[in-house]
């Protein structure tokens, strides 16, 4: 199972939330380059870049600091928040991303994501479906939509669709555990994708136990930056 640390952007800065509450924002370091040369110094090849001053303006605001890290290491980023049109994309793969994710788009603009997938590839585009009480949120998770999570997984699993990430909200920042039994119904219901399961790990067992299920990766916010799961404790999965 491929670890993948996250970075959560909000001003150029280093940041995590609890639940997607922006009133929570929390500081971890005022420079995002520091933080992915610490990680890709841990032996970590991955990293999850989330442009949240995106995800609430509805386009691509944090590019800059994509392309710091891009240049400045060599580590394979997932670039999601705010992605809404043909020129953010074009401004995020310009910027050095490996992967894009599209939440809010997939939902309110199918048509649009439909035709990324069909144009960049199931390798290179990613679906986040992010659930609140079990409905996909979008939006920086500041709304809800009316579809539910397992539904909207398989009807883009159906038409090509690879890797999923899904965030439980409730979960996210609060170091109380992943959403065994929701990934465990979607990996049961979509046995093609690959499933990166975010929101709650906060332990190596949390770890094992996403594995055991099938998810094909994890990702690993606050409980790096707290400290309850070291970098040295993540060689075995690297």
């Amino acid at each position: 199972m491929r670890i993948i640390p996250a970075i959560d952007i909000i001003d150029g800065k280093c940041v995590r939330l609890s639940k997607g509450d922006y009133s929570t924002k929390k500081i971890y370091n005022e420079n995002p380059i520091e933080v992915a040369k610490e990680f890709e110094g841990a032996g970590m090849q991955y990293l999850h870049l989330v442009d949240l001053d995106g995800a609430k303006a509805n386009h691509i605001v944090n590019y800059k600091v994509l392309e710091q890290i891009t240049s400045k290491t060599s580590l394979k980023i997932d670039f999601g928040g705010g992605l809404k049109s043909d020129e953010d994309l074009h401004i995020a793969f310009n910027s050095g991303a490996k992967q894009i994710t599209g939440g809010s788009v997939a939902v309110k603009n199918p048509k649009l994501f439909e035709g990324w997938l069909t144009k960049y590839g199931s390798t290179k585009i990613i679906l986040g479906a992010d659930s609140n009480s079990g409905k996909i949120a979008v939006s920086g998770w500041q709304e809800d939509s009316n579809k539910d999570v397992i539904p909207f997984i398989k009807s883009y699993e159906n038409i090509g669709i690879k890797y999923v990430i899904c965030t439980d909200i409730a979960k996210d920042g609060m170091l109380e555990g992943p959403s065994f039994d929701l990934y465990k119904r979607i990996l049961t219901e979509s046995r093609d994708i690959k499933l990166i399961a975010s929101g709650g790990v906060t332990s190596l067992s949390d770890l094992n136990a996403l594995e055991d299920l099938g998810c094909e990766a994890a990702i690993i916010g606050k409980a790096l930056y707290e400290g309850r799961i070291k970098l040295r404790d993540l060689e075995t999965y690297s």
